[in-house]
């Protein structure tokens, strides 16, 4: 891969991120300061579960038959950054939520295009891809700066605004325009007839014939679960319980993102797939533990601790298996397997997680008052749970990926 598309793909995933970083972090806060409940929280972010379920429509029926996967992202990030856009000025919790589901019917889609388009220029994508998606992780951290340190200097209390998605929309915009000068990545299964398997990804059900390929599927279904909790309403437990630029702070998660992304290589080697998965799983249940017990006093410390070990949370489990799935499948099923594996993740596992997280939210409400103790051991022992169950079903002994 020489240096010009290593930098094309580097500004395709800093924009892509960046995008999704703008306005998933502070939706929750925002909706509450508008009258949203926990449920109605949940299932505004249901909404991004719902269209990673149905992104393999895009995938399977158009992007991988008919258009380049880099025209394909083109076009539905100038829609998706219209419609979201539109949707920052909505009021009412119906009109906001459907019109979520729209922007995220456009935007799900661009995950899978966007690895494909990675993947399709990489010659070792154990070690090319990583730092490919480090940049991903900046364009999180720089749209949470932006929100703190420019929004916010404007605007006070920016985060419970809807300005957030106001610079999303303008971010899709743009990557949506800067997409046309990607490479080329053509459509894999041009000609070949259409079914409703291959539209969703399920020609990688042959690799579910592996064990541990079965195991690692079915785990990486349930341990989404719990990180819903985080996604859907971190940022507004922090923003209760007194914590300041909450945005801007919730990055450092981010910045150990890009410290342990560089590592990879080194953990590839070291500890092996099975042991990176496990470490990541784990590391889940102990932020909530973190959580469940910090506060803004003598216990801060946890609460920022909780924060910083994104890095291991995100990248020992979804990196990791990003390129788990990519070595495992043939190249003539790769872009189905990585969507069949976001559809069970992004799609039903956080769906799952998402409806779960926003009841447990009320259920431990009482006169407005959230007990968040409660509320992050829940998510804590379903995670807990499905380590353990991995741990012991996983054997894939392959120190190489």
């Amino acid at each position: 891969m020489n240096r010009k598309i290593y930098s094309q793909l580097s500004i395709m995933m800093f924009l892509q991120i960046f995008v999704w970083g703008s306005w998933f972090v502070t939706l929750g806060f925002y909706l509450s300061n508008i009258g949203f409940s926990g449920a109605e929280i949940g299932t505004a972010y249901l909404t991004n579960n719902i269209a990673a379920i149905i992104s393999p429509l895009f995938i399977g029926l158009v992007a991988d038959r008919f258009f380049s996967a880099d025209r394909m992202m083109a076009i539905l990030h100038l829609i998706g950054g219209a419609v979201l856009y539109y949707v920052s000025g909505l009021e009412g919790v119906g009109a906001i939520t459907f019109g979520l589901l729209f922007y995220n019917a456009c935007y799900m889609p661009t995950i899978a295009l966007s690895n494909a388009v990675c993947f399709n220029q990489m010659t070792a994508p154990d070690k090319q891809f990583p730092k490919i998606r480090v940049w991903g992780t900046i364009g999180w951290i720089f749209a949470g700066l932006l929100i703190t340190f420019v929004l916010g200097t404007q605007i006070e209390n920016v985060e419970a605004t809807s300005l957030p998605m106001k610079m999303a929309a303008l971010g899709s915009i743009i990557l949506g325009a800067y997409c046309f000068t990607l490479p080329n990545t053509p459509p894999r299964s041009k000609g070949k007839k259409v079914n409703l398997g291959d539209i969703f990804g399920f020609e990688a059900f042959a690799l579910l014939k592996d064990k541990s390929f079965a195991i690692f599927s079915v785990c990486s279904l349930l341990i989404s679960i719990p990180l819903a909790f985080y996604y859907a309403f971190a940022n507004l437990y922090l923003n209760e319980i007194g914590m300041t630029a909450v945005a801007a702070k919730m990055t450092l998660g981010q910045v150990s993102e890009v410290g342990f992304m560089l590592l990879m290589p080194f953990f590839f080697r070291r500890l092996g797939v099975k042991w990176m998965l496990l470490v990541g799983m784990l590391a889940w249940a102990f932020r909530y533990v973190l959580f469940a017990v910090g506060d803004m006093g003598s216990m801060v410390s946890l609460l920022y601790l909780g924060i910083l070990l994104h890095g291991v949370c995100y990248d020992f489990f979804f990196v990791t298996g990003q390129v788990y799935v990519d070595k495992k499948a043939d190249p003539s099923i790769r872009s189905s397997a990585q969507g069949f594996i976001a559809f069970l993740t992004y799609g039903v596992g956080l769906a799952l997680g998402t409806s779960l997280s926003g009841n447990v939210v009320d259920a431990f409400t009482t006169d407005g008052v959230k007990n968040w103790s409660a509320i992050w051991m829940t998510p804590c022992l379903i995670a807990l749970i499905v380590s353990f169950l991995f741990a012991i079903s996983f054997n894939d002994r392959d120190k190489k990926v």
